[in-house]
């Protein structure tokens, strides 16, 4: 079942980019785009045309997958972490703790003797 929504899911999602490449641009969008004289105007009338009803019928269809696979995915892994899948305990982290004597610089008394030079 996961595997089909999954797939359709995908072809919607190609067709989706499909169509909205293949529209026309209205212009306007960041200032770019070729309009002039306000023909590029969209009234609340102005009919759909074709690929305009299509990237809806697409759209809707990809939302509706999202969610059916959300529900899906949500159904298999009730109650269950990733840890549990694992099969394994995570591994508990120990810290070392440095002792307070390291964290003071060396004194001349701890620096090591270097071997006498010879001139």
């Amino acid at each position: 079942m996961e595997n089909v929504v999954l797939t359709i899911h995908l072809i919607l999602a190609l067709c989706l980019i499909g169509v909205v490449l293949l529209q026309r641009s209205e212009g306007g969008g960041l200032g770019m785009g070729g309009g002039g004289g306000g023909g590029g105007v969209m009234s609340g009338r102005a009919a759909a045309t074709a690929l305009g009803k299509l990237t809806w019928i697409f759209a809707a269809g990809f939302i509706v997958t999202s969610i059916v696979l959300t529900f899906i995915a949500a159904e298999k892994s009730a109650g269950t972490s990733v840890l549990d899948r694992l099969g394994a305990p995570a591994p508990a982290v120990q810290q070392e703790t440095a002792p307070a004597d390291d964290l003071l610089p060396p004194t001349p008394s701890d620096a090591p003797l270097l071997p006498p030079r010879a001139e």
